[in-house]
């Protein structure tokens, strides 16, 4: 899934950070969790893991992979294969007044959003209808897992450029494609990883760990707005919503870290909540707060004498070909607490 300041292109350079600047680290908590590229590379390497996201839809996407660790059972996939089957034909229980997705964000006499192909929005509805319908017949695991394939499977039939800030005006080819959920391998792990969702800094005063590392917004744009669809078919909550797009009306889910006049002060007391031996954070030299800014700040934060600032050519998506046409670097700050 692509995500807004997604970090699968970062993640050598974040174990670098870790091998050259840390000692005896087996605890890491990934607070700004996202879609969790960096919580299941974590994961990947023998860490134990506190994830953590205040959007549903993430702690969905990692839960539904990281706290589960068995290889998928025959009765989950054959649970997979019923859910891509479910059609208006075999699920004489469902009330299309009751499928939100398909109300609110297909064509219809009473909608003009155009988020989905009429098809596919009834199919969102009907698989995440049919997995609530199954939550007490599998375990917990299972049911976030189930989840999270479907949010997996949206964005390959969603009318987007790349988020859901806005959709096409026309229809993209990808909304001709049938809604699909595909299996994710799990990684078989003897650490132990847990998921939250919480407010990061709430959060940051209920952990102790070996090592934070943290992936904030950087600028203006809030993550709510750009995936309401997501968090909405993950909550399935029939919430207000408003305006063109349909957007959620979530007032207490919009970060002080995408606000310049308030950045400064929620990056300090994050800073200074944290219970860890060591800090890695990753920005950029055109985030809100200027390199300055953020060094002086982390240094207050921690022993400013073990202070480190590393700074990489910034790539676009799986291009490899770093792009410096305008000077953008992806920065990672170190420091022990």
């Amino acid at each position: 899934m692509r995500y807004i300041g997604s970090k699968a292109l970062m993640l050598d350079n974040i174990q670098g950070v870790i091998n050259e600047c840390t000692q005896n680290v087996r605890t890491v908590t990934d607070i700004f969790a996202g879609t969790g590229t960096v919580s299941r590379f974590f994961k990947e390497h023998g860490y134990s893991v506190l994830s953590n996201d205040i959007l549903y839809l993430s702690y969905v996407l990692n839960k539904g992979v990281l706290e589960m660790n068995a290889p998928i059972s025959p009765n989950l996939r054959e649970i997979i294969g019923h859910l891509n089957h479910l059609s208006l034909d075999n699920c004489p229980w469902f009330d299309i007044e009751s499928a939100f997705i398909y109300q609110n964000y297909s064509p219809h006499d009473e909608c003009e959003r155009m988020y989905f192909q009429c098809d596919n929005a009834l199919k969102i509805d009907l698989v995440r209808q049919e997995i609530e319908r199954l939550r007490n017949e599998i375990s917990d695991s299972e049911y976030y897992y189930l989840l999270s394939l479907l949010l997996n499977a949206v964005p390959y039939v969603s009318n987007i450029t790349g988020t859901y800030g806005a959709y096409l005006k026309y229809w993209d080819k990808r909304t001709f494609n049938k809604l699909v959920l595909e299996e994710v391998d799990i990684i078989p792990s003897n650490a132990d990883c847990r998921c939250y969702n919480q407010n990061a800094t709430e959060f940051a005063h209920q952990i102790e760990c070996d090592l934070v590392y943290l992936d904030p917004p950087y600028n203006g744009r809030q993550y709510m707005p750009n995936y309401h669809v997501l968090e909405t078919i993950a909550r399935y909550d029939n919430p207000q919503i408003k305006g063109v797009t349909g957007v959620r009306i979530d007032p207490d889910k919009m970060s002080d870290f995408c606000k310049k006049g308030r950045a400064e002060a929620a990056f300090r007391e994050l800073f200074n909540s944290l219970n860890c031996r060591y800090l890695i954070l990753s920005y950029n030299n055109e985030g809100l707060l200027s390199t300055d800014l953020m060094s002086q700040i982390i240094r207050d934060s921690g022993n400013a004498t073990t202070f480190r600032l590393f700074e990489y050519d910034y790539r676009r998506y799986k291009n490899k070909i770093p792009n410096n046409s305008d000077g953008l670097k992806e920065q990672l700050y170190f420091i022990e607490k």
